[in-house]
């Protein structure tokens, strides 16, 4: 009867642990609610798994009690206590077939990890959630106004300038702020911009921008005119729009690589990296869930496109003011429970690089290059077939709301397959090694990549040829991303935690950032090129399959030799802190 009071007194203490009694807690609980199997695993763990420091008191006495054991089970015998031995050894058998399923789902143990991981996990949901809005609104303005080839142009002329002209500024600003002032500085004005845009620069864009026809006229165009000039009239007729994609396109890399990943690398040990970081891929992969649902049942049933796009920029400002506000409430948990990885006190400045400086020590660091070169290898790769993905969805959707309804389905399918593939693949790193994990993202690319090309050969003109292309396209295009939301990220961010404080601030901004743009704006100055060759970019799909598979192939060297260093440096570090 004691030890069922005490046994029961450990519950009632475990679930009151779990109840959060501020206003901060009430968020805590509707994140909690979102991610269902996560607060499934919640309960288990309620039902007091964990051992605590009575269990292992009472497991250090058990040796010396031998005696005591013996007889009161002769005791319990005589008087017919066998069965309920019997259904204590089932009890306990089941306990720990519980544990072990926890173990497997939601391998995350005690209070303090529990919060910090909602916590750290709640700031990449809204960076995810506003990410995939900006993002889809992005290619419905530029491809349904300017065509899908536009994009090519835009990721070399605007995005690769804005995201150079972004790390000289970031490194400046890293040098002259303290790490939280860096991270309000780099998140706020993003928000500033998609508020102002939807506001005041999209509804009087025809006051501020000028007609195709006139700038047909003062370039001395056809109407009729095709090429590489129709395609920049185009764009500079449509200024606002290629505006936004440009900061949108930065955005998606400023946000998961340097706001969420920078600040997660701080906080998050290697030994909870590996338990952590594939669930934060998990809980952030309902965000496109959300906004795709949001985008398809309220958004793009507006009456125009402007209507639309006031609906989005709500919940654009709402997670943006949600980042800020977890940003806080996980530092003052950090610093109020000392469980920061490095030193909690204020570290000293240490001497900071020059932009060349930091370009040099990139360039002389073979760890960084071949963390760049799995970044690159995704940029490059993606970009080869996202663009005449797209081309061929515009010919299948040319309404603008059409086409983002499109869209926003797509990104809930994204969330939800990406989810699946973490639900049964969370341990891929954890059991098969970082390695496997990052060379699964190029293996699935390569797989499914060639029916896509060979759907394209045969042509789109027909409307079952171009249905069976899209539909080729679109799994294409969602089982990468699912990949590389799943597997790829996780075990980039990973490679990055055993380097020094230095390497992880201005390496990684210029890997994130730049060697992301060079990658993406890469991918489609190489198309350009093919195009001018060819004479456009269908009939140059044999020769872009072959660029494409040899970018795999080192993209997949690049991760294995990768490997090998991300295990020498882990250990190194563990050397040092012993």
């Amino acid at each position: 009867m004691t030890a069922i009071r005490i046994s029961d007194r450990k519950k009632k203490l475990t679930t009151s642990d779990r109840k959060f009694t501020s206003t901060r807690g009430s968020i805590f609980l509707l994140i909690a609610i979102i991610v269902l199997d996560v607060s499934a695993m919640q309960q288990a763990a309620a039902e007091g798994n964990f051992p605590t420091r009575n269990q292992k008191l009472m497991a250090n006495l058990k040796p010396h009690s031998s005696m005591t054991a013996s007889k009161m089970e002769l005791s319990n015998t005589i008087r017919g206590g066998g069965a309920e031995r019997n259904n204590n050894g089932t009890k306990h058998s089941n306990q720990a077939s519980s544990s072990a399923i926890r173990n497997v789902l939601f391998p995350i143990h005690g209070k303090e990890e529990v919060t910090k991981f909602f916590l750290i996990g709640s700031i990449k949901f809204f960076v995810i959630l506003a990410l995939t809005l900006t993002r889809d609104n992005k290619d419905t303005m530029v491809v349904t106004e300017c065509g899908a080839e536009a994009i090519a142009f835009l990721k070399i002329y605007g995005v690769l300038p804005a995201a150079t002209l972004f790390i000289a500024l970031y490194s400046k600003m890293a040098t002259l702020l303290e790490k939280k002032t860096l991270f309000y500085a780099t998140c706020i004005p993003f928000f500033a911009f998609f508020f102002i845009f939807d506001a005041v620069i999209y509804p009087n864009r025809h006051s501020i921008q000028p007609s195709l026809l006139s700038v047909y006229s003062m370039f001395g165009m056809h109407s009729d005119a095709t090429g590489a000039s129709t395609i920049f009239a185009k764009l500079f007729a449509n200024w606002t729009s290629a505006l936004f994609y440009v900061v949108a396109e930065v955005y998606s890399s400023v946000s998961v690589g340097i706001l969420f990943w920078q600040f997660a690398n701080d906080v998050v040990s290697v030994q909870q990296a590996k338990r952590f970081y594939p669930l934060f891929a998990q809980m952030s992969g309902l965000a496109p869930i959300l906004a795709g649902q949001y985008v398809v049942k309220y958004a793009s049933q507006a009456s125009d496109f402007g209507e639309s796009l006031h609906r989005l920029t709500r919940l654009v400002t709402f997670s943006g003011i949600m980042i800020c506000l977890f940003y806080k409430w996980s530092n003052e948990f950090l610093e109020r429970n000392n469980v920061l990885t490095g030193e909690v006190q204020e570290k000293k400045k240490k001497a900071k690089m020059t932009m060349a400086e930091s370009t040099r020590f990139l360039a002389s660091s073979e760890y960084l290059r071949l963390i760049a070169a799995l970044v690159l290898g995704y940029g490059l790769s993606i970009n080869f077939t996202d663009i005449m993905w797209k081309s061929i969805l515009k010919k299948k959707y040319p309404d603008p709301l059409d086409y983002q309804r499109f869209m926003g389905n797509f990104s809930s399918i994204v969330g939800l397959s990406t989810c699946i593939v973490i639900f049964f693949g969370v341990h891929a790193i954890r059991i098969l090694g970082w390695r496997m994990g990052a060379l699964a993202t190029p293996a699935v690319m390569a797989c499914l990549a060639l029916p896509y090309f060979s759907s394209i050969l045969v042509g789109v003109d027909q409307p079952k040829a171009l249905h069976f292309a899209v539909a080729l396209g679109t799994m294409q295009t969602l089982l990468s991303k699912t990949a590389k939301y799943a597997l790829f990220d996780p075990t980039t961010q990973m490679a990055y935690i055993p380097l020094d404080d230095e390497s992880k601030v201005k390496g990684k901004a210029a890997i994130e950032v730049l060697g992301s743009r060079i990658g993406k704006s890469g991918g489609s100055l190489i198309q350009q090129g093919l195009v001018m060759i060819f004479g456009d970019i269908l009939s140059a799909a044999p020769a872009l399959t072959v660029i494409y598979y040899c970018v795999l192939a080192w993209w997949a060297y690049s991760a294995h030799r990768l490997g090998i260093l991300f295990v020498e440096k882990t250990e190194a570090t563990k050397s040092h802190k012993r």
